[in-house]
């Protein structure tokens, strides 16, 4: 092991000769056989993130991708002015929600890493600190919250370094002291929320806190908590072994809710498929030694959201109806296909709903703007909401009490601005408490957004989104980034960014491919980038990185790809069909071992969208999908830099891993191949001063290799 060291502290003067000498990565061939087709892969060992020899390999892999990228120019000039852009955004808000006469709010100051808690008097204004997170732990960050309706107590979810395996604690109100019950381990994503009188709480448990077991995302139970008394005596409210009549599997997760009148307990069961199965059963039942769910709601109806009132049933649904609809139908006896439909399926795509005391909200959304309507709960009389043209969100501040929304409008080139909206006046008003004093330079004088369709391999149309400089010249000579997703029915809506705001400051053309596996028109653009159709994915973002090199805003020696997550399938398969294409990819945190990752926590949780390595007929789609085995020796790939977070419990970091490796084993280019590790951050993190610093050593590497002046590292 010590040559592994050794290797990478000899090239601090490396950067400047063609050879990169990458710490030594054994080739440990292992061969799987799926379902006859036999794959030979000489990274699994990397899989083994408690190894002595993995962790000395991650560490020499880390220390190397530093001594290359540290000898990059004005990585500081990048990270300063991402600092900068935030500042002259002013303080961020996140979405409030309202107590008696109070809001309660997440916020960000212009001048800080970390979201704080903060409440805010309505009738006089004043604003007071409720909880800094910093105080509780060391890089503790406040991932979620939720208030009991007095107002009395708050409950804080709390995640670690970014990380998304959690703990929840309480906060009491009044004394200003936490409380000492502790939850955990729960994820980043699921609900927690206070009975009615505020002595409980229902909550979702994961069945371990060990980010390397298999079992991390497994066997989940969802809980009442009565405050004040020990964690281990939490009643179990719903889970596989406990409730066989749901058919739960074992990586689905049980979330329970309460129906907004608190008549019902609602049970949703999880999954990255959105068809959830759902079942009800009257409040009452907390009381019962063992609870009986009755369903609803099965995944074959093809609904994705409900909202329950009384016994009124309304539903969001793409059966027969891929652009949605929205329906009505009996609780007590529910008939969706003989259901009333209020909102009939359109041109163009409803995204969401979401209720106030007396409405129901929905979104329709175009793939480039989304407007806001509001359903009428007595009378289903329909209205637009008259907010600005831009995509436009909402949320209800307390749909229990009240109808007042908080609404949010954004575009690529234009900030978040938060609007205020009142059914019963109708009328929208800028919010005076939650837009920071934004002081942004004018983007739209200095650069142009154009929104085209271009035709993928199969005659599709499929739009792309592009930001340049005005009067750039279009000779093919500036450098291009562009990005997609495609996976889960997600839609790239247009949204400021100001990471990317910097990015476009250095002269580089942004793109936005919104290839199929997203929902940009709807519920069939997701299953025709979903199993056997994916390669739609990666051939939709090939079509549109060819027409951004055919119209000149760009060419293939200055094009940087990029994709994150499950876009780990789209830019690496984009590169390993089309090496030439591209100068740089950028893979984060992303998904490139479709054939290893099942064997992973959360890999279960991918088979509705990728397909299962159990079934013959999903084989073939997986092959074709898995990155890592696409890589050929003797290729002349891009440029690669592959971020990975060590507290990743989505992707886990062996997957990221094996990609470089292999990448470092087999290009034949002169170009670099560099794993990106944060030891203190996970998929994702709140911590800006991280976020900050990754995408500046990020984008620095990725300007330097498309010759950008201003990244070029000094000659030795």
């Amino acid at each position: 092991m010590k040559n592994i060291f050794l290797t990478g502290c000899l090239l601090v003067s490396q950067i400047g000769f063609a050879q990169y000498n990458y710490p030594k990565t054994p080739e440990k061939p292992v061969t799987d056989d799926y379902f006859g087709t036999k794959i030979t892969d000489n990274y699994q060992w990397l899989e083994d993130l408690k190894s002595p020899e993995v962790k000395t390999w991650f560490k020499a892999e880390s220390d190397y991708s530093h001594i290359i990228i540290d000898k990059i120019p004005n990585r500081d000039a990048l990270y300063n002015r991402m600092k900068q852009v935030q500042e002259m955004g002013g303080d961020s808000y996140g979405y409030a929600k309202q107590r008696g006469n109070s809001y309660f709010y997440i916020k960000t100051k212009k001048n800080e890493k970390l979201s704080k808690l903060y409440t805010r008097d309505i009738s006089t204004g004043k604003e007071t600190l409720i909880f800094d997170p910093e105080t509780y732990k060391k890089n503790a960050q406040i991932t979620n919250f939720t208030i009991d309706s007095k107002g009395n107590k708050i409950a804080l979810l709390f995640s670690q370094s970014g990380g998304e395996i959690c703990e929840l604690k309480i906060l009491n109100l009044q004394t200003k002291k936490i409380l000492d019950d502790t939850l955990s381990p729960i994820w980043s994503e699921f609900n927690f929320e206070f009975t009615p009188d505020a002595q409980s709480i229902i909550y979702t448990k994961m069945s371990t806190g060990d980010p390397n077991s298999n079992m991390l995302l497994k066997e989940m139970k969802a809980m009442l908590h009565k405050i004040g008394t020990p964690s281990d005596q939490d009643i179990v409210l719903a889970s596989r072994e406990a409730n066989p009549e749901t058919n739960m599997l074992t990586e689905q997760f049980p979330m329970v809710e309460f129906s907004e009148d608190y008549q019902y307990i609602l049970l949703n069961i999880g999954s990255t498929k959105l068809e959830s199965p759902q079942f009800y059963t009257p409040y009452s039942a907390l009381k019962d030694k063992k609870i009986t769910w009755k369903q609803i709601v099965k995944a074959s109806d093809d609904i994705v959201q409900t909202f329950i009132k009384g016994d009124q049933l309304f539903f969001l649904s793409h059966k027969n109806a891929p652009n949605y609809k929205i329906g009505l139908t009996s609780l007590s006896n529910p008939d969706f296909d003989n259901a009333k439909i209020i909102v009939p399926e359109a041109n163009t795509t409803i995204q969401s709903i979401h209720n106030s005391k007396n409405y129901l909200f929905y979104a329709l959304n175009n793939g480039i703007t989304q407007d806001k309507y509001q359903i009428d709960l007595k009378t289903l009389a329909i209205k637009k909401v008259p907010l600005p043209v831009g995509i436009n969100s909402s949320s209800s501040l307390n749909s229990r009490e009240n109808d007042n929304l908080q609404c949010n409008n954004s575009s690529w080139l234009s900030p978040n601005t938060f609007y205020e909206y009142s059914p019963q006046n109708g009328k929208v008003i800028k919010s005076k408490y939650f837009n920071g004093d934004s002081n942004y330079p004018d983007y739209n004088a200095s650069y142009e957004i154009k929104e085209v369709e271009v035709k993928s391999h199969d005659g599709t149309m499929v739009p792309l989104s592009i930001i340049y400089p005005k009067n750039m010249k279009m000779d093919g000579s500036t450098p291009a980034y562009i990005t997609g997703y495609g996976g889960y029915g997600i839609s790239y809506t247009p949204r400021f960014s100001n990471k990317l705001s910097v990015l476009l400051e250095q002269g580089v053309v942004i793109a936005i491919a919104h290839v199929r596996g997203g929902g940009e028109k709807g519920e069939n653009w997701h299953t025709d980038g979903m199993k056997a159709k994916k390669p739609n994915t990666w051939k939709d973002f090939i079509a549109c990185s060819e027409y951004l090199v055919d119209q000149k805003y760009t060419s293939p020696s200055k094009l940087i790809g990029n994709g994150a997550s499950m876009g780990g399938v789209l830019i690496g398969r984009a590169i390993t069909e089309r090496p030439d294409l591209f100068a740089v990819a950028i893979a984060e945190v992303g998904m490139t071992n479709v054939l290893r990752s099942q064997n992973s926590a959360n890999g279960a949780n991918q088979i509705p969208e990728v397909g299962s390595l159990k079934k013959a007929e999903d084989i073939k789609p997986l092959l074709e999908m898995d990155v890592q085995s696409k890589v050929k020796k003797g290729v002349k790939y891009p440029a690669v830099i592959i971020r990975t977070g060590m507290n990743d419990s989505r992707i886990t970091p062996w997957e990221p891993a094996k990609l470089a490796a292999v990448l470092q084993n087999s290009t034949a280019s002169e170009k670099p191949v560099l794993l990106y590790i944060n030891y203190e951050n996970g998929h994702f993190t709140s911590d800006l001063d991280v976020v900050f610093k990754e995408y500046a050593d990020i984008f620095a590497f990725a300007l330097w290799q498309v010759g950008h002046p201003k990244f070029q590292p000094a000659k030795k």
